[in-house]
């Protein structure tokens, strides 16, 4: 009944569902290409900013913050206003911004009908029957692949002021969420700016000496965290069956944010082989696989009692000796990353071991001024965590109102708003 009343009221059924009556729906390649990029080889890729910023899919789904650089002449290009998508890896991610040489596993958007909005293109390839459409078609398991999706994609399509409307209201969301992410970055580089500051400097404003690690307060010390953490205990769950535990792997640290946001229920029976170190509150764990070096993790009493990856280093402070939140942001300074990264070792999966973390020196003050520095930093958390909950409600909003303009249940074509004109 209700579907009937909605048609009644000028909608009708199509292929990607209810939409108004006075609206099509099209096959998106007969208005779009999608421009395949290339694959110069790993031979021509180089860290040292040499020829232009080659685009890899990690770089489009900002899973990797690494950036490679390419001097093959066998290149495609694009700017910074262009439409990417990526068809492979990590298929249906949607960019713009970006700039430089593009990989074959994401395509450019042409668009080859002047009645086609460009900003509209961009937020209709978002929308949740375009990717639907993507996953129904995607092959592959370890790589996924989804070019065969593109004949199959089908849009709505109506007057482009009309088009022009709703990607002016979509923008103004996603400028608000780029608004968070400017105060994310800006927070994390003061933080990384305080980290320099505060490990070499301290609080108090001491005179310096030299150490192992460099110049350090008068009053401190460098000391290896091997002598200032606990030893700590490994469990095979396998051997008891019917055992239920939570497992917290890599993937489920947030290299962002340093912090546990996944965590997975399994028994004993089918427990994953690594599924070995039990945690506690107040550890830290420390990713020791590249390049998952910055998943870091603080242990807190909602994951005390877990079982974590033996890919992970589970670092317990000494009472009275350190303070393990002083110990988590000690860990996330970069030049600490830095000196840990200088040795892994192995081709395919380069790692470190326990022993080469337990083996680093950590600028070491009193247990007090620890403290004290430990929450400069748990402050400038507890911001980048407001902003985060911003960013996330304002997201959700943009999810609502594109279905919701792209479905039709809301119409903005009798707004008096004033767009630029499609170029």
């Amino acid at each position: 009944m209700k579907t009937k009343a909605v048609i009644e009221n000028g909608f009708k059924e199509t292929e990607i569902g209810l939409i108004p009556e006075d609206w099509e729906v099209v096959n998106v390649d007969k208005y779009i290409q999608f421009e395949r990029g290339t694959e110069p080889g790993s031979e021509n890729y180089n860290k040292d900013k040499k020829g232009v910023r080659f685009l890899r899919v990690v770089d489009i789904s900002g899973s990797r913050d690494d950036k490679t650089y390419t001097t093959s002449k066998k290149l495609k290009l694009c700017k910074k206003k262009d439409i990417l998508i990526t068809f492979d890896g990590s298929p249906g991610i949607v960019k713009q911004g970006l700039e430089g040489a593009y990989s074959s596993g994401i395509r450019k958007v042409v668009i080859i009908n002047k009645d086609l909005f460009s900003d509209y293109v961009y937020y209709v390839l978002q929308t949740i029957y375009v990717q639907r459409t993507i996953e129904k078609y995607t092959t592959g398991v370890t790589i996924k692949h989804s070019s065969k999706a593109i004949l199959h994609i089908k849009i709505p399509f109506f007057s482009i002021q009309e088009q022009q409307k709703i990607a002016f209201v979509l923008s103004k969301i996603q400028q608000a969420i780029e608004q968070q992410d400017r105060i994310i970055e800006t927070t994390r580089e003061l933080k990384k700016s305080l980290m320099n500051k505060l490990f070499t400097e301290g609080l108090h404003g001491e005179e310096q000496k030299e150490t192992e690690i460099g110049l350090l307060p008068k009053s401190w010390k460098s000391e290896s965290i091997s002598n200032v953490v606990e030893k700590t205990k490994q469990i095979d769950p396998r051997k008891t069956p019917n055992l239920s535990f939570k497992y917290i792997d890599v993937s489920g640290i947030s290299n962002e944010f340093y912090k546990i946001i996944e965590y997975r229920t399994y028994n004993g029976s089918n427990a994953p082989s690594r599924a070995k170190k039990l945690i506690q509150t107040n550890d830290v764990i420390f990713a020791t696989v590249r390049p998952t070096l910055k998943r870091i993790a603080y242990v807190d009493e909602d994951y005390d009692g877990k079982i974590c990856s033996t890919a992970f280093c589970v670092l317990r402070s000494k009472k009275n000796v350190l303070s393990s939140r002083y110990l988590y942001y000690c860990v996330q300074n970069d030049e600490f990353i830095e000196e840990l990264a200088k040795l892994q070792r192995g081709a395919s999966y380069p790692a470190v071991t326990d022993g080469d973390i337990k083996r680093q020196q950590i600028p070491l003050p009193k247990v007090e001024e620890q403290k004290e520095i430990a929450n400069v930093f748990f402050n400038i958390d507890k911001k980048l965590a407001q902003v985060e909950s911003r960013k996330q409600t304002l997201q959700a909003l943009f999810k609502t109102v594109l279905n919701q303009l792209m479905t039709g249940k809301v119409r903005v074509r009798d707004l008096d708003i004033e767009v630029k004109e499609n170029v």
